[in-house]
């Protein structure tokens, strides 16, 4: 692809890194910048530069937060006997959206997936039995994907946590074999959370 433009160039490349974005949807995207005025182009642009330097990430569930503690876990009402362990944020919204859960999060932060390099200790697990061991939690909801490396994580969390006081479920299978959260519907979704199971059913003998 021919550019007119070092600075057009320069703006696909970068539009292109995106996932999702080929060269050609990046130069559509470029083009409309400049159709933009400057000032929506400056306030697009400082948008990104803000989230990346000014992020947090919640102490308590590790969640996306503009707050050292997210308003989920800072949030009264919500039930903290009631743990959900999710991937990321993605799936944290996606659970919102149901309003069919009332407790509190783990964010995980990825899942187990050797091919990726991503290894347990990788993971926000070692808080997760921190939590459990407090005595507060009383039932830890596993509410991952249910792909081969969420299913690795779901089995190595259960290791974790069998001997300790609490209830392990994992969400019903009305989330398909091989699905991630965020693109379940929410009725699903919803219904997987209510229909939720002792992890140990889950269990193929």
């Amino acid at each position: 692809m021919n550019f007119p433009s070092k600075l057009i160039e320069e703006a696909v490349e970068q539009f292109a890194k995106l996932p999702g974005i080929g060269r050609k949807t990046a130069l559509r995207l470029a083009l409309n910048l400049l159709q933009m005025d400057k000032e929506q182009v400056n306030r697009f642009g400082q948008a990104f530069i803000d989230l990346r330097n000014n992020i947090k990430y919640c102490s308590d569930c590790h969640n996306i937060s503009d707050l050292d503690v997210c308003e989920i876990c800072s949030n009264t009402s919500r039930d903290e006997s009631m743990l959900c362990v999710v991937e990321d944020i993605r799936d944290v919204m996606a659970i919102e959206n149901t309003h069919q859960f009332k407790g509190k999060y783990h964010v995980l932060g990825g899942i187990i997936s050797p091919m990726d390099g991503i290894g347990p200790s990788d993971l926000n697990i070692t808080s997760l039995e921190e939590k459990v061991h407090s005595g507060i939690v009383k039932e830890v909801i596993m509410a991952l994907s249910t792909t081969m490396e969420g299913d690795t994580t779901n089995f190595y969390i259960f290791k974790k946590l069998k001997e300790s006081n609490v209830k392990l479920s994992v969400i019903a299978r009305g989330v398909s074999i091989g699905d991630e959260l965020e693109y379940a519907d929410e009725v699903t979704l919803g219904r997987s959370i209510v229909n939720r199971t002792p992890y140990e059913n889950s269990i193929v003998q």
